[in-house]
């Protein structure tokens, strides 16, 4: 079922054990903190969503699939415009799925049975014919998906409530002196409530904004002064570090998969 970004819609209001809704969003959106009593996959054909939980933040790229359990809160927030598509299913359809919200690799099959089932009526029967081959499918794909590294965990710590995720956060040293405590508790908070050293975290979090700026269509030299690099040079240096690619070919790839995500 297509919806607009003016449609006010009630997922737990729909009666079925497995529908589906497309939507374009063109503007920016914001969610809110929310749960559903239904699990759902979010899958973007263009476009980036963030999706904060409590204690992790999680990038949805373009092609790519979130996994959110139900009775999970979580928040979407989308920046520029998105195409996607959601499929909802009842608990015990999928009971064998993980627990926690998971960002899987969308194959051309995956891809094509959630196509199919978000722009199929809500009243549609996937429990018998064709359907329910076409349902199986879909599952049994996002079972076997891989799943992608884009999460990125956040400290609880209340030393830590100031600081700000939306924009690039501070030095080691600017966030020592704006919470007061020293580069070692900063290093031992981090290292106990996300796995990794701030330096490291702040480099995460670097390379998750950067490929929602290449998303977004931003130019190299713009999100390379807005994530505090030196020069150009410098932030492609670092992507091709943390991916294997050049951000160039990054998004000459999401292009290819965009525009094979429309045929």
């Amino acid at each position: 079922m297509w919806l607009d970004q003016h449609t006010k819609f009630d997922v737990d209001a729909v009666p079925h054990p497995v529908f589906g809704i497309a939507a374009n969003i063109l503007s920016h959106h914001d969610s809110g903190l929310h749960a559903h009593r239904v699990s759902q996959i979010l899958f973007t054909r263009q476009g980036c969503v963030t999706i904060t939980l409590n204690t992790t933040l999680c990038l949805l790229p373009p092609t790519r699939a979130a996994w959110i359990p139900a009775a999970i809160p979580h928040r979407a927030q989308i920046k520029s415009a998105v195409d996607y598509r959601s499929v909802y299913f009842a608990t015990d359809v999928l009971e064998d799925m993980p627990k926690d919200v998971e960002i899987l690799e969308v194959s051309e099959v995956l891809r094509a049975t959630l196509e199919r089932i978000a722009q199929a009526s809500l009243e549609k029967d996937w429990s018998k014919g064709p359907a329910r081959n076409l349902l199986a499918v879909c599952m049994d794909e996002i079972r076997r998906a891989p799943r992608v590294p884009t999460r990125l965990p956040l400290p609880s710590d209340p030393r830590l409530a100031t600081l700000e995720i939306a924009d690039l956060p501070p030095s080691l040293g600017r966030l020592r002196r704006q919470i007061g405590a020293s580069e070692k508790t900063i290093g031992r908070i981090f290292q106990r409530e996300t796995g990794m050293s701030y330096q490291q975290w702040r480099q995460q979090w670097r390379l998750m904004k950067a490929v929602e700026l290449l998303a977004a269509g931003s130019r190299i030299s713009e999100i390379a002064q807005e994530l505090g690099f030196s020069s150009d040079s410098a932030f492609i240096s670092f992507f091709k570090h943390s991916t294997g690619t050049t951000p160039r070919a990054y998004l000459r790839s999401l292009n290819t998969l965009s525009s094979s995500a429309s045929v």
